[in-house]
């Protein structure tokens, strides 16, 4: 439980939020008789970093016209419901007040404190909440990437696609290659290479909602992996479908009401970006791999773009709570958000719990939703912040909701991340100050809109389709495509879940990494990192794709140290007594023996199989043994059953003493 106290602050290095107003400033005034103190418990965070000319408030009953009327004859005008209706759905938006929210426009010479307590000063209104807006937390560069090192296929591993650039995605798999940073751990990564090579690349039932800039849906490396309303004719200025947005095609510009756009002169690409890590086109012979990207055969899980910054306005919670409910009613299964708002709220998950705010009821109603034939509802991922304050930030610290934190190359957390309460479990988010300084490629590398200026560049600054960016922006989107994996796989295996026990699983599925945080961490222009501040606050650990498949499975993990001989123990496949069987042999696969580099067969011996490997992967063993007896009975023979288990074993550069599971 998340019981720590919440500050809202600004999350993403890489976006330019700034305040929005969603329709111009009303002229109007207060009446003097309604000068009257708020009463304590009904207002949602407060003015600081909030729109000026807006509001929201939730009233107790639906359509309460007369409360209404009294809004409005207060003088203030342009009252509007905060939530499209969407027909079918009306039973859930009663079940989770989302009927009940109003946005409140009002004109710029009203003091906005003064607002808010007259609305909290009326009977029928339940809440009033500050409409916040999120900020940029960092200068928000991306850095141009021109191109793959050569023999890229050598150093992903020998992984089956062909992406050409794979190989400088680290976060994918991390060989420990020093030109990415002389301190980069071999296994610093999220294991999924061997997830792609044997269980699965995505399903495109899977929909992905990226809350953030808008994505550059026709970039080469990303169209064909985008979510598609095909009721909507494009760019005709026509809501064709009525469903009450026009040209979503492939998502909602909620900032302008309209089509998606990532070409204003002050975007960043962060969308694009992050939409990239989640779902690029895998093995399709350019750019770069997405974790559930496919494998080239139109299999990838697909991105809808929620836009709610553009340029330097949005961003503000009123466009975040529609775009939330928009990928609610169109079949995402998963938001990806990597944004947050900036000091406007203290409090605690019980007060949120017992009072409520509007994105905390869209969240609640998104994950109600179910969009998928795998779990009763759907998934909101967060990042966790990169302020390096010791608590995760709202909304990714409410209770309920997966918060991400960043490490880097060498498995250690990174200087910005947030850590500490609310926070789950960690993912790579790169890091710029690590030796050698300038190659910038212990940052993430994904899709960026040649559009955008990224530092470093050419003349322009622009025509770059790939880039490096860094933040819990970027982790973020590691853990939205690892659990679009997991039900992708859980699909192809026919397997369904309760909801809570799928964000279980997710959220146990990690490499811990205390064992790693010792003395300093050392940087290129900035001063050291302790890193004991960490022990035990980086959430469950390094989210492990490989370990969430198993999950799913139901075949529990071992872990193996990379590079020595060791005998792992059994017992959890084959019961207490699993040192007095007799065993009949292992078998493993060609390529499961070569994706981890075995020196020799491996073998059992006292109940522990035997093994030494060399490379960094996950990979499945079948072990088979006699029950009952010394040998198989049959014929004249009395003996006792032959019984298999399969075993699985990942790999990874240090070996935690619970084996992985946190």
């Amino acid at each position: 439980m998340k019981t720590h106290r919440h500050i809202i602050n600004g999350l993403c290095l890489a976006a330019v939020l700034a305040v929005s107003c969603e329709t111009g400033p009303v002229p109007g005034g207060l009446s003097e008789d309604l000068h009257v103190p708020a009463p304590s418990g009904k207002i949602v965070h407060t003015k600081s970093g909030s729109d000026p000319s807006t509001v929201l408030f939730k009233l107790n009953t639906a359509d309460d016209a007369a409360s209404l009327a009294e809004i409005a004859s207060s003088g203030l005008v342009n009252v509007s419901r905060l939530f499209n209706s969407t027909p079918g759905k009306e039973e859930l938006e009663a079940r989770f007040g989302l009927d009940r929210w109003y946005v409140a426009q009002f004109g710029g010479t009203q003091d906005i404190d003064e607002v808010v307590n007259v609305l909290a000063s009326m009977a029928t209104v339940e809440l009033v909440e500050y409409n916040v807006v999120a900020t940029k937390a960092s200068d928000c560069i991306a850095y141009p990437y021109e191109g793959p090192e050569p023999d890229t296929k050598a150093s992903t591993g020998g992984s089956d696609f062909n992406d050409p650039s794979l190989g400088d995605q680290w976060h994918y798999y991390n060989q420990g290659n020093a030109s990415i940073a002389t301190t980069a751990r071999k296994g610093a990564d999220i294991n999924v290479k061997d997830v792609w090579r044997e269980l699965t690349c995505g399903d495109p039932s899977i929909i992905i909602a990226v809350v953030d800039e808008g994505v550059k849906h026709t970039h080469p490396d990303l169209k064909d992996n985008m979510w598609t309303n095909t009721g909507e004719i494009p760019d005709n200025g026509i809501d064709d479908d009525g469903n009450g947005y026009v040209d979503d095609v492939h998502g909602y510009n909620f900032v302008t009401g309209g089509a998606i756009d990532w070409t204003d002169d002050e975007d960043t690409g962060h969308g694009t970006h992050c939409a990239g890590t989640i779902a690029a086109v895998n093995n399709n012979g350019i750019g770069v791999a997405g974790v559930a990207g496919g494998n080239g055969k139109g299999d990838g899980c697909r991105i809808m773009s929620c836009q709610i910054f553009s340029g330097s306005v949005g961003g503000s919670t009123s466009l975040t709570c529609k775009a939330i409910k928009y990928a609610a009613d169109n079949g995402a299964s998963i938001i990806s958000c990597s944004f947050g708002y900036t000091s406007a709220y203290s409090s605690d998950n019980d007060y949120l719990a017992q009072v409520g705010s509007a994105e905390i009821d869209a969240i609640h109603y998104f994950e109600a939703s179910c969009n998928n034939d795998v779990l009763d509802g759907n998934i909101a991922v967060f990042a966790s912040g990169n302020d390096a304050h010791d608590y995760s930030h709202y909304p990714g610290a409410y209770n309920d909701i997966i918060s991400v934190t960043a490490f880097g190359p060498d498995y250690l957390p990174t200087y910005y991340t947030n850590y500490g309460p609310g926070c789950n479990i960690s993912a790579p988010g790169g890091e710029a100050y690590l030796a050698p300084w300038k190659t910038f490629k212990a940052m993430v590398l994904s899709t960026l809109p040649s559009e955008v200026t990224a530092h470093g560049a050419t003349s322009s600054g622009k025509g770059f389709d790939y880039g490096y960016m860094q933040g819990t922006s970027m982790a973020c989107p590691h853990v939205s495509g690892v659990v679009a994996l997991g039900l992708s796989y859980a699909r192809k295996l026919g397997k369904k879940f309760d909801r809570e026990r799928f964000k279980d699983m997710v959220v146990s599925s990690a490499n811990g990494m205390d064992q790693y945080l010792k003395g300093t961490k050392s940087y290129v222009g900035r001063p050291d990192l302790n890193l004991a501040q960490f022990y035990h606050k980086l959430g469950t650990g390094a989210i492990d794709a490989w370990q969430l498949m198993m999950q799913i499975e139901g075949i529990p993990c071992l872990t193996a140290e990379l590079g020595r001989n060791q005998w792992l123990d059994l017992s959890d496949h084959f019961g207490s007594a699993s040192t007095s069987l007799t065993y009949l042999g292992v078998e493993i696969s060609e390529d499961d023996r070569a994706a981890l580099g075995l020196a020799q067969d491996p073998y059992i011996e006292y109940g522990r199989l035997y093994i030494h490997p060399t490379k960094t992967g996950a990979a499945k063993f079948k072990v088979t043994a006699v029950g009952g007896g010394d040998v198989v009975g049959g014929g004249d023979n009395v003996g006792g059953m032959e019984i298999s288990q399969e075993i699985s074993v990942i790999v990874r550069s240090f070996s935690s003493s619970n084996g992985g599971w946190l």
